[in-house]
């Protein structure tokens, strides 16, 4: 209460107290009966009345028609007029008839006497705070409802930290309902650990409206432990002194958590090529740290069954070597029982266990009361060894799952590492051997004949260097399977060995390549060794119960006419191995100055057919077609031709077969079938009617299954249909093994694209594989035109041929016309359709253009 003189207003005296409220605060008086007489501006400004509006209003036509009606109302002038102040919250109405929150305080004023002459108010609008406090209030109820429908675990604290809601995540992760955990702390409760340091770090965060994110290991109320990644969200948080929630996610990480610090390390020491011990020995540093109640040990099992001790860095040394040398069996502790049974043994009390009871002796002395271990199997599922956890108390059962993820990430890295170091002792074993048939690997053979070679070198000799590779290999390993293939090898290298001289060296490259050194030896006697080799190569061998007439090429590189060094004799004898397989099967070719010079050409022009093919050099061709009865245009067939800059023309006959050799043929296939759909619509175009065009294709292009859809793509371009393109195949296709062929070819014919067999009666199965492709058209080969007037056998083959086209309801194309007679004879036998130079040679766009206009067709069918 407030006193002043009786000579001054007694609320006069108040607001001049009051003056420094009265710039930032509501403030107003009221008579005893309840009327307004004085306010500040900030009063109006307030509630939204002017002062006229305002002065003499009685007090309860500010307040809500609710709180002025009710009893409580009915007490409060009553208790201000006895001199008792009043503090607390209420709810005002402005002038338009809204509501506002005011923090109001009255105090009674007195006079000289003591009594309460009028009513003070002072009063803060709080209407704005009260609003954000609802919104957050229904911001966590909302939060409260997601939280509870998700799985993982939701804590919402206040800004004391203290626990004010635990989704039913939480409850299932870590058992706790929310009565138990309400007003405790979050850190205190889950991750003891964690020191006052990061405590303060992390509130510091929240009260600046940080998100903070973190990982940890946490416990459960049974003692469960979890590795959870921890995001913690302030919210609320305008500014610091907003900060009144937290919400933060625990979300379970331990599986993958174990992986990643486990593997992760573990996989880079591998990387660093760390020997075995220091690999084990960081996978039971990172479990002890992750754990410090378990002491971890490895152990291998020999090939006779005994233990051996691997790594066991927090174990006595006198410990494990009493290991070492033990029997596995059906009571040998925990790691040889478990070893014994190829399955996990837990012994939660050793003292009292049979499996340890002749071993107990050794680990109970050193304070150890429980121990659990694990086989280690190699990828044959057989145990090499034992990952143990040793405790020093009795184990928490709780903590069991957290435990089986450490080993199930563990037991596989120690798998890993163990059978990486037998793979490299495997290596160490076979690093110069071939594994498939004993003999010198390349690294042994370069090493032997660099030997003599110096040897050679010293005494002015002869030697010579053989690069054998075996014929059609592939074909046994595609018709009878790889074990067969492997079993061929290793029958050739049996024989490599039976007819070689002492000091003769013979290895293993790779794949169906063997190399064979002779030292002391000259052309005469290097013919002579090769000469028996093939022949005995050649004898019939038995493999998978088929008997083989295997035959080889061999290339031979003289020292030191070819070469000073293996390197060098080696690549001249695998050139001229190539030479003699262009030869013909079993045949044997030495290497020369001219071969070396092919070579190099053929790479040189191997390049330039690259650049070609990627700057569109090349050019397309076009020889006729022409139906023999009407004489009209049938068609016209798409020849590649290239014109080098520097070397003029090249024939097709040079560069189709080096694109087959080099991996160009596809890509030289599918330009020319863009190039030649494009020429076709232009042609049409211009309003020259062209039937079709024909575009030869590889056994290559037909690996892409992607095919049919550039075809159907191109045709679209260009506005063709699928009747305006043929696509010529040849009989090798039967001989492509790869699975994506017949797919191809059956899907391209399923869009409606003709298939024609080009070269007829020359290949491997010329009747067989008519059931098999989707042809609708045979092209007789020219050998059989260019016969035909002389020879009455070629005639009744060209015969034979068509009327196996007729019957088959095939369009037969006879290539290669040239004679006026060949032309003759071929009408006379019905053919229907033919090309060659009698009608033209394959001429360029421009010349094909005049070919057709000033037609040629008509008389040349008719010579």
């Amino acid at each position: 209460m407030l006193e002043c003189p009786e000579e001054e207003s007694p609320v006069a005296q108040q607001l001049a107290q009051l003056s420094a409220l009265d710039r930032v605060m509501a403030i107003a008086e009221f008579e005893l009966d309840g009327s307004l007489s004085r306010a500040n501006d900030n009063f109006l400004a307030l509630l939204g009345f002017t002062r006229e509006e305002a002065v003499g209003r009685h007090h309860s036509a500010f307040c809500t028609a609710a709180f002025a009606a009710s009893a409580e109302y009915r007490k409060f002038w009553p208790q201000l007029r006895d001199g008792k102040a009043r503090t607390g919250l209420a709810e005002r109405l402005r002038s338009d008839g809204s509501s506002c929150w005011l923090e109001a305080t009255y105090t009674p004023v007195l006079d000289a006497q003591g009594k309460v002459r009028q009513i003070l108010k002072i009063a803060t609008d709080i209407t704005a705070r009260l609003q954000r406090e609802q919104a957050q209030k229904e911001h966590l109820q909302r939060l409260s409802l997601v939280a509870d429908a998700s799985g993982t675990a939701v804590v919402i604290s206040d800004s004391d930290s203290k626990i004010v809601y635990v989704n039913n995540g939480f409850t299932r992760m870590f058992d706790w309902q929310l009565d138990e955990v309400r007003g405790r702390a979050p850190i205190a409760l889950l991750a003891p650990q964690i020191n006052e340091d990061f405590v303060d770090k992390y509130r510091d965060a929240l009260r600046t409206g940080e998100s903070v994110e973190r990982e940890e290991i946490v416990v459960s109320k049974e003692g469960r432990r979890y590795w959870v990644k921890v995001i913690s969200n302030p919210v609320g948080a305008e500014n610091g002194d907003d900060w009144n929630y937290t919400v933060t996610t625990l979300t379970d990480i331990t599986r993958a958590k174990m992986h990643e610090v486990l593997q992760h390390r573990v996989l880079e020491a591998m990387v660093r090529e760390s020997p075995l011990s220091e690999v084990l020995e960081l996978i039971c540093h990172e479990v002890e740290r992750i754990s410090p109640e378990i002491t971890s040990s490895i152990l291998g099992v020999s090939e006779q069954g005994t233990l051996q001790p691997l790594v066991g860095p927090s174990l006595p040394a006198d410990y494990s070597r009493q290991l070492d040398g033990v029997p596995i069996g059906p009571a040998s502790g925990s790691c040889g029982t478990a070893a014994w049974r190829n399955e996990t043994v837990r012994v939660d009390d050793i003292a009292t266990d049979p499996l340890w009871a002749e071993h107990k002796h050794r680990i109970l002395p050193l304070g150890f009361v429980a121990c659990w271990s694990t086989p280690i199997r190699n990828s044959q599922g057989r145990v090499v060894g034992t990952f143990a956890f040793y405790f020093n108390s009795p184990r928490v059962q709780a903590a069991e799952l957290f435990h089986q993820l450490m080993v199930d990430a563990c037991v596989h890295l120690c798998a890993l590492a163990l059978e990486r170091e037998h793979t490299r002792q495997r290596i160490r074993q076979l690093a110069f051997y071939d594994g498939l048939t004993g003999l010198p690997n390349r690294s042994l053979l370069q090493a032997k004949a660099d030997q003599a070679i110096a040897t050679a070198t010293r005494s002015k000799e002869k030697l010579a260097v053989l690069f054998i590779d075996l014929d059609r290999f592939k074909q046994v390993n595609d018709s009878l399977g790889h074990p067969a293939g492997d079993e061929l090898l290793r029958q050739i290298a049996g024989k490599l060995r039976q007819d070689l001289r002492a000091s003769d060296i013979a290895g293993r490259l790779s794949g169906d390549e063997f190399v064979v050194v002779l030292p002391q030896s000259d052309v005469v006697q290097t013919t002579d060794m090769v000469e028996r080799l093939l022949e005995l190569l050649g004898a019939p061998v038995t493999v998978a119960g088929v008997a083989l007439a295997a035959s080889a090429s061999v290339g031979i590189a003289m020292f030191p006419d070819d070469g000073r060094d293996m390197e060098t004799l080696l690549h001249r004898a695998d050139m001229a191995m190539y030479q003699a397989k262009s030869s013909g099967r079993g045949c044997f070719s030495f290497f020369s100055s001219e071969m070396n010079q092919l070579a190099q050409e053929r790479l040189a022009l191997e390049t330039a057919l690259r650049q070609a093919i990627q700057t569109k050099q090349l050019h397309l061709h076009y020889q006729p077609q022409v139906d023999m009865e009407t004489g009209k245009l049938y068609g016209v067939e798409a020849l590649a031709r290239w014109t080098h800059a520097e070397l003029g023309e090249i024939s097709p006959v040079r560069f189709i077969p080096l694109a087959e050799e080099c991996g160009l043929i596809a890509d030289l296939g599918h330009w020319a079938l863009r190039e030649a759909c494009r020429q076709l619509s232009a042609w049409r175009a211009q309003g020259l009617a062209v039937p079709a065009v024909s575009v030869n294709l590889s056994p290559t292009s037909f690996h892409n299954l992607d095919l049919p859809r550039m075809i159907a793509d191109t045709l679209q371009i260009n506005s063709l249909t699928s009747q305006d393109l043929t696509l010529e195949l040849t009989e090798s296709i039967l001989l492509d093994t790869n699975p994506s062929t017949m797919k191809t070819i059956a899907e391209v014919h399923a869009n409606g694209i003709r298939l024609a067999m080009d070269d007829f009666g020359t290949g491997y199965s010329s009747l067989s594989y008519l059931r098999r492709l989707p042809v609708n058209e045979l092209k007789l080969d020219r050998s059989f035109v260019a016969d035909l007037g002389n020879d009455e056998a070629a005639r009744a083959l060209s015969a034979a041929i068509l009327g196996i086209g007729k019957s088959l309801h095939l369009t037969v194309v006879a290539e290669g016309v040239e004679t006026a007679e060949q032309n003759l004879l071929l009408r006379e036998q019905g053919y229907p359709v033919a090309q060659g130079y009698l009608f033209s040679r394959p001429l360029n766009p421009q010349d094909f253009e005049s070919w057709l206009k000033n037609a040629a067709v008509g008389e040349a069918a008719v010579v």
